[in-house]
């Protein structure tokens, strides 16, 4: 996939391309129906399946107490885009200037004059330029005006225990922040995953016969709930069993708030200042106090028990 950072890193004779745009945070089952659309069209027309992003949510900027914590980094979003098959991904800085840019310009310098747009797929709500002043509407005008084409797509729906609803990244969340991961997987068409580095901690776990790498605060992707997860952990591409748990550890004292440990099942491998990932696949039980350190480590005993069977249950990785 050819990436670029804005719209003059774009070379001269790209294109033509068939064009998209949205935050596509977490790149869930929606956007994914999106870009299999555009990959088809493309195809047809033997255009460039291009999407446009932001580097950041746009309520970071005009609203800042509105903007939600992303599902994933602006390095993971670009993973996910990769693999779904687009061809090439713009992802432009969102300041105050793209802000303030009217929607004919965004048209005339983005679509038209950086990516040679011949098809911009959206859907029907979607808005652009200052204010939200452009919407499909004038695209469609705009696109008899100078050429192009208009395709507009419908919501991809999903169920839930109040019937349908439109697949967004704010039902993600939802589903995570209620440590419901595996609904949240459903969702996403993968399982939820975060990416970090793992750093030295307190030597607790290793002191009661779980060692546990630690993760560096700075985190990739949406932490869950938090509590004791059944999860994957992935270093160098090997995929390793684990229990995860989030959060302060109550039964110590002086535990940072959202720590993020994981211990690997049957595994001894030295993980200090390494990157591993974390695929979430269930929920086990909340962070609890412990009267003493042994009926703590006999519930680790306990979860260790549980989670091996949960994922012994898990379909094979692809």
């Amino acid at each position: 996939m050819q990436f670029f950072d804005r719209p003059g890193a774009v070379p001269p004779g790209f294109g033509p391309s068939a064009v998209t745009i949205g935050k596509f945070d977490g790149l869930h089952l929606g956007h994914r129906a999106v870009i299999r659309t555009l990959r088809e069209l493309a195809d047809e027309r033997g255009l460039l399946a291009t999407v446009v992003t932001f580097d950041r949510n746009p309520l970071s900027l005009l609203a800042p107490e509105k903007s939600p914590k992303p599902l994933v980094s602006n390095a993971q979003k670009l993973e996910l885009l990769a693999e779904a098959g687009v061809d090439a991904t713009l992802m432009l800085h969102f300041d105050r200037a793209r802000a303030d840019e009217p929607a004919e310009d965004f048209v005339a310098s983005v679509l038209l004059g950086a990516l040679h747009a011949q098809l911009v797929l959206c859907g029907a709500d979607f808005r652009f330029g200052a204010r939200g002043a452009g919407d499909v509407h004038l695209l469609r005008r705009l696109g008899v005006e100078r050429g192009f084409d208009v395709v507009i797509l419908g919501d991809l729906l999903a169920e839930d225990a109040a019937g349908s609803r439109r697949s967004s990244s704010t039902w993600v969340r939802e589903l995570l922040a209620g440590g419901r991961v595996r609904e949240a997987a459903r969702l996403l068409g993968r399982l939820p995953s975060i990416r970090s580095t793992v750093v030295h901690g307190e030597q607790r776990g290793r002191e009661l016969g779980y060692p546990t790498a630690n993760l560096d605060p700075a985190i990739e992707g949406y932490l869950p709930l938090d509590g004791v997860y059944a999860t994957w952990v992935i270093v160098d591409g090997v995929r390793y069993g684990a229990a995860t748990s989030i959060g302060n550890n109550p039964t110590f004292d002086r535990v940072p708030d959202h720590q993020v440990e994981t211990h690997l099942f049957d595994q001894d491998l030295d993980l200090y200042d390494r990157p591993i990932v974390l695929e979430f696949v269930e929920y086990l039980r909340p962070m609890n106090s412990f009267p003493s350190v042994e009926a703590l480590v006999a519930q680790l005993r306990r979860d260790d028990e549980s989670i091996r069977a949960i994922l012994a249950a898990e379909p094979a990785a692809e």
